[in-house]
């Protein structure tokens, strides 16, 4: 019998190492190396003929086929459906919504394609109570309370469902490997034997993970490298909106977004997130800013809230929800050396409305008209829009996307915009004043006149 080896991985990042230690030299977690035995590996059996060789040219470049889920915000953060072979995984808190959201996509789906549903989690009764609850009940939908992933494997061999969903992978196990269930060589060699499931019976498969405190995903990040794509539920403290991000996806773009909104019968998709997130109030108010910001491919129109006010301490605060809090003191700083304004002396707090993580820099000129509108108590005009790059010499800077911006907010009723000069379209857009701007002096004038 061949000598089993020691090695310890890290759960937070995957790397091996060849003796414990308290802290993994590679990310610098604590208590994170778990032991794996496994069997020495085996004399190869190659051939060394080696394997087939073609040229790029030869490369077929025929669009995948894709598998229309029937969730069309879920369709728009995978790229176009689901791929054949591919495989999905997503996380989100507990509770969010996900075993909701994939039992309503599994019961679409099975209405005119064969599609399994492995809980590892919950027994069948559970699951059906769910289904009664969503209306998805009398759906041909098929269910397996299992966490045998072998077991899981010989059923998707033997039905040979268009869609697999595995509720939770930490909850799966290998009768190849003697540690726990959730342990790191558990989840790796659970999700490396159904990645091989869905590359050679051409099944998409779906992986529930669950996520830490921190709000990553739970297990080694190489379970994220393993898969085609990755999807996180994100949504604020008490909300009863859902955002789904796509921050992997090899079929689609990165950072797509689909938003739901949670009801009694389940997840209700939102055709028009900007109606959501934007306050409409019924006066002016100051500072509050309009922002066109950019998800993937989807313009969307958010609200950024600011608030200014006498500091009661010796070091003012800033803080800043939905932008980057660092962000927040680089602006403020460029606002004071080249605009003339300062906030020393002032609490600054900043907050995009609706939960929503602006990651992108066109949210730097909203966020500074809006600190600017609080702190001269000065509203500005409901119909107007914002967006724009700062630069540290003053600069205003052109962002992805412009045109297709300013045709969202013309589409919601906004008449002005303050764009970026190199964002300004040459023929204009039909029933909106644009304002194009250079520096930073300029865009003060043309928001506060």
């Amino acid at each position: 019998m061949a000598r089993a080896r020691r090695r310890f991985v890290c759960s937070a990042c995957g790397a091996e190492q060849p003796q414990w230690a308290g802290q993994c030299p590679e990310c610098g977690a604590w208590n994170t190396l778990e032991e794996i035995a496994q069997p020495a590996a085996a004399a190869s059996t190659t051939t060394g003929r080696g394997a087939e060789v073609t040229t790029l040219a030869e490369v077929s470049t025929a669009p995948e086929p894709r598998l229309a889920t029937g969730v069309a915000e879920l369709d728009r953060v995978l790229g176009g459906g689901l791929v054949p072979g591919s495989v999905v995984l997503i996380g989100g808190e507990p509770g969010i919504g996900k075993s909701t959201l994939l039992l309503q996509t599994l019961a679409t789906l099975s209405r005119d394609h064969a599609a399994l549903y492995a809980t590892g989690e919950e027994s069948l009764q559970q699951v059906a109570l769910r289904g009664h609850r969503l209306g998805v009940a009398d759906d041909a939908m098929k269910l397996m309370a299992e966490t045998a992933v072998e077991e899981v494997v010989a059923a998707a061999e033997r039905i040979r469902p268009r869609a697999l969903v595995l509720d939770s992978v930490q909850t799966f196990h290998t009768s190849a490997l003697g540690s726990a269930p959730g342990s790191v060589s558990q989840v790796r060699e659970s999700a490396a034997q159904l990645v091989r499931l869905a590359k050679t019976t051409g099944t998409a498969v779906i992986l529930v993970g669950h996520v830490t405190k921190e709000g990553h995903l739970a297990g080694p990040r190489v379970l994220e490298h393993m898969v085609d794509t990755v999807l996180y539920f994100e949504s604020d403290q008490g909300s009863r909106y859902r955002v789904v991000r796509a921050v992997k996806n090899r079929f689609g773009a990165a950072n797509e977004l689909g938003v739901f909104a949670m009801a009694e019968d389940g997840l209700r998709q939102v055709r028009n997130p900007s109606s959501i997130f934007l306050s409409r109030h019924d006066q002016d108010v100051p500072g509050s800013a309009v922002l066109v910001t950019r998800e993937g491919s989807r313009p969307l129109l958010l609200e950024v809230q600011a608030l200014v006010a006498d500091s009661a301490g010796s070091q003012p605060r800033r803080v800043a929800v939905g932008l980057d809090g660092s962000r927040l003191a680089l602006l403020l700083a460029v606002l004071q050396r080249h605009g003339g304004i300062s906030t020393a002396g002032e609490d600054v707090f900043l907050n995009v409305v609706g939960g929503v993580r602006v990651q992108e820099t066109a949210g730097d000129l909203p966020a500074l008209a809006a600190v600017l509108s609080s702190l001269r108590n000065r509203p500005l005009p409901r119909d107007s829009v914002v967006f724009g790059e700062l630069g540290l010499a003053g600069e205003v800077r052109p962002v992805p996307g412009g045109e297709e911006r300013l045709a969202e907010a013309a589409k919601h009723g906004f008449t002005r915009a303050v764009v970026p000069a190199k964002n300004a379209p040459r023929h204009g857009v039909a029933g909106m004043e644009i304002h194009p701007v250079r520096r930073l002096e300029e865009a003060i004038t043309a928001l506060m006149g």
